[in-house]
Order: C-alpha cells, then structure tokens, then sequence
C-alpha cells in the first residue's frame, strides 16, 4: 500500500544518566522493541561472538503488522574497528516485500548477491554494506563506523549509494526525576529524506525515528525508555520540519512581497466550470482580493507580478488520503500542487507536532485536516489508540476532538457496538466519521451504524454482484441496491485507485506509466517503488478486478454518491495526479475530476466557504500548470508555481527540498 526503506537501531547495555565519553564496549547481546503508531509491534534481537579478528552480529527481527509476520534473519562481520566485512540478510521487510542479499568484502573487492543476480565490484574506500532499513543493527554498525573513522561527511553504501551523517544538537528530557541529555544526529541517504536518532552521553543508541518499508513511521526504543518515546516523536517533527527550513531559507517559507499578482494567464472557475482566460489575480494577506480581466485590474505599484500568459490558475489540490509520515511530504506536497491534506491516521504526538511546525511558519507543507485514528484488540489492530468498551470510544473521541482533529478514522480490529459508540460520540462533538469498513461488518453495517465517509473501494465492492472473473456486475439488482443505498445515505467514498494499481502492476511493466517524473525521484525511493507488484501471471488474474474498479468510480458518480480523491501516500505527492487520471480513465471529464480534489472535498469537510475555488475572499490556495487541464488531466503535472496562504513556492525548490533530483 506503501513503500519506502528503513527502520530504526540502538545499541545494547545500559544507558547512564551521567554525562561521560567513556569509550563504549559492546554488549554480548540486545533487544530493540519496534514500534508502529507508537504501539509495540515487535522486536529485533542480536547476539555478538568476538574473536581477536572480528566481531560477528546474528541478528533475528520480527514484528507483526496487522496480522501478518514480518519475520527476517541477519549475519552481520566487522572487525574491531568496525570495518566491515560480510552482511547477509534474508526475510521480510514488509507484509509486501522481500530480501534475500550478501555482501563480502574482500581485498578491495565487493562480492554482492542481490536476489538471484550476483556481481563483483571494486568496494570503494570507506564504504559499508547496507541491506535498506532493516535489520536495525545494521544501522547501529554504521553509525559506530562513522564515529571511529573520523565521522566522514559521506559514506558510500553497498551494493549502491551513499549516506551522510552529522551531529545535529542535543535534547534534555526528564527520566526518573533526573536530566538525561541526549545527542541527536541526523542520517540522509539510507533511505528517503532525514531520519533522526538519539544516543546518550557514552554513545550509545537509545531511539531511531524512520518509516518502515510500507511508508509508515516506524520507531525502535530501548525498551527501559519506552516512555520516552512519544517525547521523542514529536521532538522528531519538529526537527525534521526545522532542518528544511535551514536548508531552503526563505524559499521554504515561502516569503514574498505583501501583494502578488498572477496575470495574464487563465482562471478555472471549478464550481462553474468556466475557464476564463487573460486574468489577473490579486493576492493579499493570504486572501485572493480581486479576480478580473487584464486591464480591468490595476495592479498596486511594488506587488511581485507573476506573468502567466499560457497557463492556467487552478485551486490548491487536495490529498483526502495521506498519511503525512515524516517531514519530507511537506514540500512535496507542495511540489505537485497539493494545499490541503486529509491525514488518514497518524501518531497522535507526530500528527500534533507537524501541523504545528507548519502553522507556526517553522515547517513547510500544506493545510492538514486531522483524522484520529481508533481501533479495537482484534486480529489485525493498529496504533495505540484503542477501544473496546463504550466508555473508551467516548474517551479516545472527546481526546481527538480536544486536540484540534475534524474526524475520526475507524480501522479494522473494531466491534460493531464499539463503532456505533464512537459514531455517536463524534457525531455529538461535531466531527465526522471516516475509515475502513471493520472485520465482521459490510458496508450497510457501517454506515447505518454512523460512519459519513468510507476509505477504499474495495469496501463497496464487497457488497456488489461479482461476474466469474471477479469483476463487478453494476446492472444486477444486488448491486443497484448499494449505490441506492450509499446515495440516501449520502455516503462519501475515497477510492484510493492508485494504491490497487501500484500492487497489481506487474513488475516487468514500465513504472513511468504510473508517474512520469519516476526517475527523478529520490533514489531510495526508485528502489522500493521498481519492486512494487506482483508476478506478471498474479497480474492477469488481478487485472479484470482491477479495471472493473476503475469503472466503478464513474457508475458511483453516476449514481450521484460523492467522490473523493485520495492517494494513501505512493508516489510522495504527485500520486493525486495519477488518482486523477484514472477517474478519467472511468469515464469522468477532466473537470468532474478535478473537482474531486477541489471544490468537493471542501464542501465534504465544510471548508467551502474559505477553499476550494478561486472566488475573492477565499484562502490563496493556488496552483499554476502549463496548458489547460479540461483538454489533458495529465496538465496538472506540468505545476510551474504554487500558492499556499498567498505564499508562493517554487516546485523545483520544493522537489530539491524533498531530495528529488534536478
């Protein structure tokens, strides 16, 4: 459903609070307790053999993430010194992926089996084999290699790529009624974006904060500090936030003068569906203050004028499926167009700290609307916000809605009277209801228990009349039941398209068909995303499925139930294009579809009156593309200027802050 590397790592023994730079021994052995949404999901393990020569890791890692064992097996060999020189690493990495590598070092040459593919290459000087995010070891390994050999501004990796790692400060937390100060660093390279990770005064490893290899953020805490976790979690989004505003300066904050003027170019009135072209637009204290034809308008002396001529002024996209895991989204969001972002289910700490950073003008990204997640105990729970007594449900909403979130999110592991609780209890505070359609229940269940909105399709698929190839007969009664249903009911539905195609492509297909700019895109996220699918023979079962899908997002429209465009994250930004693309692939104009990502999901969250059109007196949420969108929906890729709050933002800047190439 997602993907990218890495996890987390730390170090074995017993952390001392007194500050001292006595040199670090080895433990003989030690437990990392992985965590996913701040819930403890599992743990990885080493035991090190020494000899006078080397020092041999065997490492078991396991967790088990919503029901399915992610379980993986690793030798790692240094010598004293830590140079490396052999790792072996087989497994999962996710409920999705695989690995099975090695690498030898030897003489200056490096022996490197990736899969079934092996290859001899010479080990550039200072180099050290990696196998992606996990096992966390590994990453502890290379933080000490960094730390004894002269702490080098870049390391290369094997079997490909380069990490840089650097002292980024210290924080001051209180355990046990005492001051334990920690050294924070920062790793880049190893996977997508900035990973932060923490160890106390003797160097040793006490929190790496990262995503895993679905997307998700993923954290390994030494277990006799677990309750400073949630601590560290939003010190990580603060810090990550903060590190993109040192490098971009005032880019990333979008500054500029006190008016802009957009001129010369055409207006896409959405509600209307009016494209009118040779406009200006003013721009003011955050708010469009005047939309007219060009000399119609005067332009105040001193504004920053824009020259549109050829393009087009859409608004801001919205993404109303995300997952904002770790800073980096931010400015690709921004990027590719997209203002306003529905978090799906977040870590209640993360979630909290990133918005703020972004409010505050500390961090960059888009508009976020909170989404809390719930769950229940059941076979495939997440997070750690749980309930499964009334009385818990009313509490987990009423902590929510305290903090600033708009919705609540159901997840899978729920009870029917636990969901008909929690519906009750937001709809009392004022919020909304979202999420996954929980185990043991259909979507008739759902919604008639309180749920407004619905994540995935598949959801309403479910309760359709399937033809042999498992494609959807949308004529048969059964099926003309549900839409009836989900329109009475006026039930909203986010497809989330992109996801089931990214995991039913076949991985001998050509990925730039899914996202065009697939080159372009930070390398560790080029390796994830290339192995992401299936079999080309588990495709052509998939495909009919897949297609009728796709068909279902025009007879739903059709039917008059409301769409949504979200993504559940893939492609970092960009994948709301291509979830757009394939509504009009189903059947819907280019503006039917840009308006699932506009006008509708204002209306949807009651944000209308201030987003989701260009209309005066509504938030400067904008996006400038080259050419005009109702002839090609793939338009809006061609984003040549972004406005978030009347604050403008170039996308290569944004793309090069997110670590895309140029």
């Amino acid at each position: 459903m997602k993907a990218y590397p890495f996890l987390l790592v730390l170090l074995g023994g017993a952390p001392a609070l007194a500050q001292t730079t006595a040199p670090l021994a080895p433990a003989d052995s030690g437990t990392f307790v992985l965590h996913k949404f701040e819930q403890p999901i599992g743990k990885e393990t080493y035991r090190l053999t020494r000899t006078a020569q080397q020092l041999t890791y065997d490492v078991s890692f396991k967790f088990v993430d919503r029901g399915s064992p992610v379980p993986l097996r690793a030798r790692l060999v240094v010598t004293p010194t830590y140079e490396p020189l052999r790792l072996a690493v087989k497994g999962r990495t996710s409920r999705m992926s695989t690995i099975n590598d090695s690498i030898e070092i030897r003489r200056g040459q490096a022996y490197v089996r990736v899969d079934d593919k092996v290859t001899t290459r010479a080990a550039p000087e200072g180099s050290f084999p990696v196998a992606g995010y996990s096992p966390g070891t590994g990453q502890m390994l290379l933080l000490r290699y960094w730390q004894q050999h002269g702490r080098p501004a870049s390391i290369a990796t094997l079997p490909s790529g380069s990490v840089q790692i650097s002292r980024d400060g210290q924080d001051t937390l209180t355990f046990q009624n005492k001051p334990l100060v920690l050294e924070r660093y920062v790793i880049k390279g190893l996977v997508w974006g900035n990973e932060l990770l923490w160890t106390d005064q003797q160097g040793r490893l006490m929190c790496i904060i990262t995503n895993d290899a679905e997307g998700d953020k993923l954290e390994m805490m030494w277990q006799p500090y677990e309750s400073l976790l949630p601590t560290l979690i939003g010190r990580a989004a603060g810090h990550g936030m903060r590190l993109f505003t040192a490098e971009a300066g005032g880019q990333a904050a979008g500054k500029g003068k006190a008016v802009l003027a957009i001129s010369g170019g055409a207006v896409l009135d959405v509600v209307t569906g009016k494209r009118l072209p040779n406009q200006v637009v003013l721009i003011e204290k955050g708010k469009i203050t005047k939309i007219g034809a060009v000399g119609q308008v005067k332009v105040p002396r001193g504004a920053d004028v824009i020259q549109a001529a050829g393009q087009t002024l859409v608004p801001g996209l919205w993404d109303m499926h995300a997952h904002f895991q770790q800073a980096e989204w931010g400015p690709a969001y921004l990027a590719a167009g997209v203002t306003t972002v529905r978090d799906c289910g977040n870590e209640f700490s993360y979630i909290n700290a990133i918005e703020q950073a972004i409010n505050s003008g500390k961090g960059v990204g888009p508009r976020i609307l909170k989404a809390g997640i719930i769950d229940g105990s059941g076979q495939r729970p997440l997070g750690i916000v749980r309930a499964d007594t009334p009385a818990e449900a009313v509490q987990a909403v009423q902590k929510y809605k305290a903090n600033g979130f708009v919705q609540i999110k159901l997840y899978s592991s729920l009870k029917p009277d636990i969901v008909q609780a929690i519906c009750a209890e937001a709809h009392r505070q004022g919020l909304t209801v979202t999420g996954h359609i929980p185990d043991g229940m259909n979507i008739y269940q759902g919604v008639r228990a309180g749920m407004d909105q619905v994540n995935h399709l598949p959801y309403v698929g479910s309760v359709l009349k399937r033809n042999a190839d498992r494609s959807y007969n949308f004529t048969d009664t059964t099926s003309l039941r549900a839409f009836r249903f989900l329109k009475e009911h006026h039930t909203v539905i986010d497809p989330t398209l992109g996801v089931y195609e990214m995991m039913g492509r076949s991985t001998q297909d050509d990925i730039t068909a899914l996202e065009p700019a697939f080159n372009k895109l930070p390398q560790p996220l080029q390796a994830l995303f290339i192995s992401m699918g299936a079999d080309p023979k588990e495709v052509a079962g998939f495909k009919p499925q897949f297609l009728s899908l796709v068909k279902l997002v025009k007879v739903l429209y059709d039917n008059g139930i409301t769409i949504v465009a979200g993504t559940d994250m893939v492609f970092p930004g960009t994948s709301i294009d291509r979830e757009l693309e394939l509504y009009v692939q189903a059947g819907l104009t280019p503006l039917q579809a840009l308006q699932t990502a506009t006008i509708t999901p204002a209306r949807v969250m009651k944000q209308d009156k201030q987003s989701g059109s260009i209309e005066v007196g509504k938030q400067a949420d904008l996006v400038l593309v080259e050419g005009n969108p109702l002839e090609q929906i793939q338009n809006l890729r061609r984003v040549k200027l972004v406005v978030k709050d009347g604050r403008p933002y170039d996308p290569a800047a944004m793309r090069k802050l997110a670590g895309y190439q140029q």
